[in-house]
């Protein structure tokens, strides 16, 4: 029998790396974010843009870390890892569009631009997953690298509610 293309050996130390940088960061905005909502800071509650950018973040992070931590776990082969970064890929992407069609269906005009590449960040995570199912080792790498870029991506995100929250606070 020949063995499983997914070794987690060599995997384990960058979800590892990952799924801890993420815990923090998360743990980081959540708390920048209820600071915000205790200094008063309505924008990020009344405008659907940076209601909806926070919750995108926040789900979007923690989809990271549910994908680390079922990875990590041990006795996997590539199929069930696979399907792991599939359904916590797709479950974020789902989060992320609704995310959008809420802000334009309530007014709000969040950026295309960051739609595009959010999506296509997703994109990546899923293509890559389904390319492991088959059996392509290349679909983990590809998996990777569109999780590493939706978390700077998400980086970015938070850096822009925070900034776009504090801006709408003090023109009052």
């Amino acid at each position: 029998m020949q063995p499983d293309i997914y070794n987690s050996a060599v995997w384990s130390s960058f979800f590892i790396m990952v799924g801890s940088g993420v815990a923090a960061l998360t743990g980081l905005i959540f708390v920048a974010l209820s600071v915000a909502l205790s200094l008063k800071f309505e924008g990020m509650t009344k405008d659907a843009t940076h209601k909806y950018r926070s919750i995108n973040t926040l789900a979007g992070l923690t989809a990271v870390f549910v994908q680390c931590g079922l990875i990590l776990m041990p006795g996997q082969n590539h199929i069930a890892v696979g399907i792991e970064l599939l359904i916590i890929a797709v479950i974020g992407a789902a989060i992320f569009l609704y995310g959008f069609h809420q802000a334009y269906k309530f007014g709000s005009h969040p950026s295309k631009y960051r739609l595009m590449i959010g999506s296509f960040f997703y994109l990546a995570e899923i293509v890559g997953a389904a390319l492991l199912i088959c059996g392509f080792i290349i679909g983990l790498y590809i998996a990777a690298i569109g999780i590493l870029l939706n978390i700077a991506f998400m980086i970015s995100a938070a850096w822009l509610l925070v900034v776009g929250v504090y801006s709408a606070g003090t023109k009052k």
